[in-house]
């Protein structure tokens, strides 16, 4: 076991997963006492580093992509002090905290963790239900269904629609913007109806604008990570898009051979050896039909974009 205990949390690592527990003292972050306990499974990193400064270093744990529904719910944006996987590190405790880093390392290489994104959620996310009060309103998650009930000083057109209830799963993603002090931020629920909307977060009744008290505006990054850990994985998108795509390039290529069959061309793909050459031929004969005429202008440029996309 290898431990360090310091005022802003402690870190545990038994060999299979590091347990972050946030601190009790009145410096410790809303957002991270709220949060509560993180287990993090070794699967699921994918590194760790200790930086020294002359004062107080700082342990900063990453993730491997995917892994975990806070972090592709907030995107990176989480003010550091209320980042769980940052730890502020008195100086006198630097050597606790590098025997911690090499354990984990030392771990991670013993049990060959990949370093790719993963293929599902590693980490459950905050428990539901799960209720935040913001600067626009209330906002409430129950596994199912999201209800926003909006404040009194919501827009009047939130106000005159009466509570938002949106079922989970016509939620596509889950959008959030901090509330910096400085900069207005925003929840957001995109569904399929309004997934194209650009009504801005004030007038949206599918969003909180977040503009007032900024540690309790923080919050609603439990519930961005509720819903988002009960949506399909970003893989998932991500594989639907690959798709996609080869669909795509196979009605291109099929447009190309209909268009080659009409014209003469050969549409056999060459050794690759001989692939310049066939690329040069391909574009001469390609030119000429054009010249004569024989091609469109419209034909000519898909026929001459599929290719040289083939090659």
């Amino acid at each position: 076991m290898a431990e360090i205990i310091q005022r802003d949390g402690t870190w545990a690592f038994d060999g299979t997963s590091v347990r972050i527990t946030p601190g009790l003292h009145r410096s410790v972050p809303l957002f991270r006492q709220t949060y509560g306990e993180i287990t993090v499974p070794l699967e699921a990193v994918a590194g760790i580093v200790y930086e020294p400064e002359r004062k107080r270093g700082r342990l900063r744990m990453r993730l491997r992509e995917g892994a975990d529904p806070l972090l592709h719910a907030t995107g990176g944006r989480l003010p550091d002090p209320a980042d769980p996987y940052r730890l502020t590190v008195d100086v006198d405790r630097s050597g606790v905290a590098e025997y911690l880093a090499e354990e984990i390392r030392h771990a991670l290489l013993l049990d060959q963790i990949p370093g790719e994104p993963t293929k599902a959620y590693l980490l459950p996310g905050p428990p539901v239900p799960v209720s935040v009060r913001s600067s626009d309103g209330t906002v409430s998650f129950d596994g199912t269904q999201v209800r926003v009930d909006w404040a009194d000083t919501s827009d009047r057109v939130k106000r005159a629609t009466g509570p938002r209830v949106i079922n989970v799963g016509d939620v596509v993603r889950v959008e959030w913007l901090p509330n910096s002090g400085y900069e207005d931020g925003f929840l957001r629920f995109v569904t399929r109806e309004t997934v194209f909307s650009k009504l801005p977060a004030e007038k949206d009744p599918y969003a909180l604008d977040l503009w007032g008290n900024v540690s309790r505006d923080l919050l609603t990054a439990l519930v961005a990570t509720a819903v988002t850990a009960r949506l399909p994985h970003p893989s998932a998108h991500a594989g639907a898009q690959r798709e996609h795509e080869r669909e795509h390039e196979r009605e291109r290529e099929g447009e190309y051979g209909d268009v080659a069959r009409r014209r003469g061309l050969t549409t056999s793909v060459p050794p690759p050896a001989d692939h310049h050459d066939v690329l040069l031929r391909r574009l001469r004969e390609l030119g000429e039909l054009h010249r004569d005429g024989v091609l469109t202008d419209e034909e000519f440029a898909r026929t001459k974009a599929v290719v040289l996309r083939g090659f």
